[in-house]
């Protein structure tokens, strides 16, 4: 319901209704038009059969405002600077997103990215490779003689590319072609050596297939940046202290790797193997019996849908045929739609791709990782332009009693 209708049913008026959402009392979301605020219905009738509140009902979590020209969520999908990331996923590579992001400029590059290869020692998990040649890139990179978004910009590219190429390969080492949906239209010709190419060379040791490829890059697209994720708000926070990209980039990855975050996919995706061992039904009832959330289900910005899911699969359906694999995936779906009252998130599409493109089951956090670089840092670049050390919480003391004077 729309903020007038919510604050008519509480009897409360437009500012009180707004200072509930800045307590942590309701939660809003922008309409599709982005004109409006919108509120569930459902939250709104619980508020106004409790009463009014004298304190927030979620007292654990903390309401901060940032300001940015980057991305704004609605219930019809996620925008990098007004534009649609669905419509960018099925036009532009990864690349042309990320410097969009970054610069403001919307054009398609076909020189590929360069970095490094950095020595990782061997028995690391992909996402710790990832931390390791990440922390090692950016020991490297020049120190950062201004924050201009050109500089950062040029550091990102180098980053990217550098994290991706020290991950050990997979396949044979062949960077496939990338031809985007639009492409076939266009007549535009496939170019090799992009981050999706040489990130699927890392992660799948199967021959690479132009539909899934673009599937990748489509997800890298979707993931470049979500708002004020966490791993975001680390981000914002390295920036103000004016860490430069590199240790921007690492923060980022630090808060991306709690399984609350970055490692959701791999967790969908152990849940997909166990259905093609028992069957779909008897895996998701072994987590319900368990106590535990089904992966890949439900997300705490999005009401309803996560339209990155909708896009995912729905590509994921057209490259992927009458695959067991995708079978299993289907399967998993109806089985947890027959039990919950709650809609795949992005984590779900994520985990189902590592399954269809015989990726191991922490790809999806490599994948999300290297994608989120360009979020990370076009919020730097807005982090650098601020006053520094800005973000300065206060703490309220409710432990022991102190001692003396």
């Amino acid at each position: 319901m729309t903020s007038r209708e919510a604050a008519r049913r509480l009897g409360i008026k437009i500012e009180t209704l707004y200072a509930y959402v800045s307590r942590g009392i309701l939660d809003s979301q922008v309409s599709a038009d982005g004109r409006t605020s919108m509120f569930d219905p459902r939250a709104i009738e619980a508020l106004a059969r409790r009463g009014r509140p004298r304190q927030s009902s979620r007292s654990t979590s903390l309401s901060m405002l940032i300001e940015t020209r980057l991305t704004s969520l609605s219930p019809s999908g996620v925008r990098y600077r007004g534009v649609p990331a669905g419509e960018l996923a099925m036009t532009h590579r990864f690349e042309d997103v990320a410097d969009f992001l970054w610069l403001g400029e919307l054009r398609a590059t076909r020189e590929p990215w360069t970095g490094e290869v950095m020595r990782i020692g061997p028995g690391l998990s992909l996402g710790d490779s990832v931390r390791v040649a990440a922390a090692t890139a950016a020991a490297r990179l020049p120190r950062a003689e201004s924050f201009a978004a050109q500089d950062v910009a040029i550091a990102g590219r180098r980053l990217v590319a550098t994290i991706t190429d020290s991950l050990p390969l997979a396949g044979d080492g062949r960077t496939p072609r990338l031809t985007l949906p639009d492409d076939a239209s266009s007549g535009a010709a496939p170019i090799r050596s992009t981050i999706a190419g040489r990130l699927w060379t890392r992660l799948s040791p199967r021959r690479p297939d132009p539909g899934m490829l673009a599937v990748i890059n489509a997800a890298m697209v979707l993931l470049a940046d979500h708002d004020l994720a966490s791993s975001t708000f680390g981000v914002r926070v390295a920036a103000s202290t004016r860490a430069d990209p590199g240790a921007v980039v690492s923060a980022g990855l630090g808060v991306l790797s709690g399984p609350l975050h970055g490692s959701a996919s791999r967790i969908a995706r152990e849940m997909f193997d166990r259905a093609g061992e028992v069957g779909a039904a008897r895996a998701v009832g072994e987590i319900l019996a368990a106590g535990k959330r089904i992966p890949g289900f439900g997300h705490s910005v999005y009401l309803d849908v996560d339209p990155r899911a909708v896009v995912l699969l729905d590509l994921l359906r057209r490259a992927g045929g009458r695959t067991r694999a995708l079978g299993i995936v289907e399967d998993v779906l109806a089985a947890v739609n027959a039990r919950i009252d709650k809609h795949a998130n992005v984590d779900f599409a994520l985990g189902a791709m590592t399954m269809l493109t015989g990726m191991p089951p922490d790809g999806g956090e490599v994948i999300m990782s290297v994608a989120r670089i360009a979020g990370w840092l076009a919020h730097a670049i807005e982090e650098y332009a601020e006053a520094p050390l800005r973000f300065r919480p206060r703490a309220s003391y409710i432990g022991a009693p102190t001692r003396g004077g």
